[in-house]
């Protein structure tokens, strides 16, 4: 007789969602390990050791690619693959493609990490990953987009929802922002070297584009689709206003693909065009506090679960910092404040409050709500989830006020001028400055790491639950057939 896993899978493909969400955990679990450790690396330089493969140069693109597509792009998939099926109310286009996705998906993660360790990158700060890697990748992402349209072309539901459509625009915008800023000659077949189309400040201008809209479209209209799935789901409620969340869309879509110039204030870039982006900048903080209420709001009338459900926590610290890393980012785009953040570590606690407040809490809340779902079965431990809450959320407050003040401090003594009009600082002291709040940072990265892999035991405990439980059961079944 076929088990509980099985006939669920009859109607829709879980198997590919459990296979992503396994792979969310443990990408997670490493590249936040891969991630304290840099930011070990530089608060004791001793940990820097004489082996070329660890250093912080090489480490530090392991670490963003398996943090933002290893965790994060798994994360999506995931949910993507889960929630279109269940608003459509039909099962995946292609079982066999999706499972590629997975596969390709892991390997190409995989590739990078062990390239960027063997010391072999593209040499530009958005397109690190070696041309053989990034063609498997596009051919990855465009089946995805296949899988995912074929499937809302066979809804048995009239109506869209709306976390579809911010799924839809995540994968074509990442799509065309891989492809175009990828543009390469190889040297030769079978030399990993290449040669990109892109030169001078177009290439920083379309580096810039990609950085800046991989924060706009995966970072944050994917994630926002797994907010207006999850969160109404969790609260019980329906979302609070339809009609803002498409006004929420449209607006974050269009204006999001102008504002990458915005990182590149007082360079050859023409100040036209980051004086566009700017504005645009400013613009972006009126759909983005019109998602977040929308999400605050849906949970109106839940607010008492705050105590008892630890997934609603989640959900509601990572729409709070939705919206204070949304009004931080317009904010640093103006030039005067520009002109004190860029180039220091205030900008690197910018992101993290985006990456591990906003990111990283909706997909754990999101994770939580979808498990025990996809294994039919309870979570192991809510105390371990409520404890994984209050280290993730230490660890953040950590993290981003020690890069507030390092940042700020380092734009401060950069600035400074002494009584004759030379500076008042030397480079080195800056650097000084740094060492302790590069310790709290570091400490704030481990509490963090801590709470992952609680997540990881936990979910761990409750698919290995499930399977003793399902085979406990498929046991009684076969005895009692045994005995008839």
């Amino acid at each position: 007789m076929a088990n509980t896993f099985a006939q669920a899978t009859e109607q829709y493909n879980y198997d590919i969602v459990r296979k992503f969400t396994v792979m969310t955990v443990i990408w997670g679990v490493i590249g936040m390990g891969v991630g304290v450790y840099i930011a070990s690396e530089l608060a004791w330089p001793f940990l820097n050791f004489d082996i070329p493969q660890i250093t912080f140069g090489r480490l530090r693109p392991v670490h963003t690619t398996l943090v933002i597509f290893g965790f994060g792009g798994s994360a999506l998939f995931a949910t993507s693959y889960y929630i279109v099926q269940r608003t459509c109310q039909t099962r995946l286009f292609n079982d066999t493609m999706a499972n590629f996705t997975f596969w390709g998906w892991q390997v190409a993660i995989a590739l990078s990490a062990i390239s960027y360790m063997a010391g072999y990158t593209q040499a530009r700060e958005y397109a690190e990953m070696v041309w053989p890697i990034d063609i498997l990748i596009a051919v990855v992402w465009v089946t995805y987009l296949m899988v995912f349209v074929m499937t809302l072309l066979r809804r048995s539901q009239p109506h869209i929802y709306v976390a579809n459509w911010f799924f839809v625009a995540f994968i074509l915008a990442t799509a065309l922002l891989h492809i175009f800023n990828n543009m390469a000659v190889p040297v030769s077949l079978f030399s990993l070297e290449s040669y990109s189309l892109h030169a001078g400040v177009q290439d920083a201008m379309t580096q810039w584009w990609y950085g800046h809209n991989a924060v706009g479209f995966f970072l944050t209209a994917a994630f926002l689709g797994m907010m207006y799935y999850f969160v109404p789901k969790q609260a019980g409620r329906p979302v609070y206003s339809y009609r803002l969340s498409i006004i929420h869309f449209w607006a974050l879509i269009f204006l999001y693909m102008w504002v990458g110039a915005h990182h590149l204030h007082w360079t050859a870039l023409p100040d036209w065009t980051s004086s566009l982006a700017a504005t645009f900048s400013i613009l972006l903080l009126l759909p983005s506090w019109g998602g977040m209420i929308n999400g605050i709001m849906t949970l109106s009338g839940a607010w008492e679960r705050l105590r008892t459900d630890p997934v609603i926590r989640f959900m509601i610290v990572s729409l709070s910092f939705y919206g204070m890393a949304t009004f931080e980012g317009p904010l640093m785009s103006l030039k005067s404040i520009n002109a004190l953040s860029h180039y220091t570590d205030w900008t690197i606690g910018h992101v993290h409050s985006g990456t591990l407040g906003w990111v990283s809490m909706i997909t754990f809340g999101s994770l939580y709500h979808m498990v025990p779902r996809l294994y039919e079965t309870k979570m192991y431990s809510q105390r371990l989830m409520f404890t994984h809450f209050w280290l993730a959320t230490i660890g953040i407050v950590l993290y981003i006020t020690s890069m507030w003040v390092a940042g700020i401090g380092q734009g401060l003594m950069l600035r400074a001028f002494d009584e004759y009009g030379n500076l008042a600082y030397t480079f080195v002291e800056t650097v000084s400055f740094l060492h302790t709040p590069y310790v709290w940072r570091a400490i704030g990265g481990g509490f963090f790491l801590s709470g992952m892999a609680l997540m990881a035991y936990n979910v761990f405990m409750t698919i290995y639950q499930a399977k003793r439980g399902q085979s406990v059961m498929d046991a009684k079944i076969a005895a009692k057939m045994a005995q008839a």
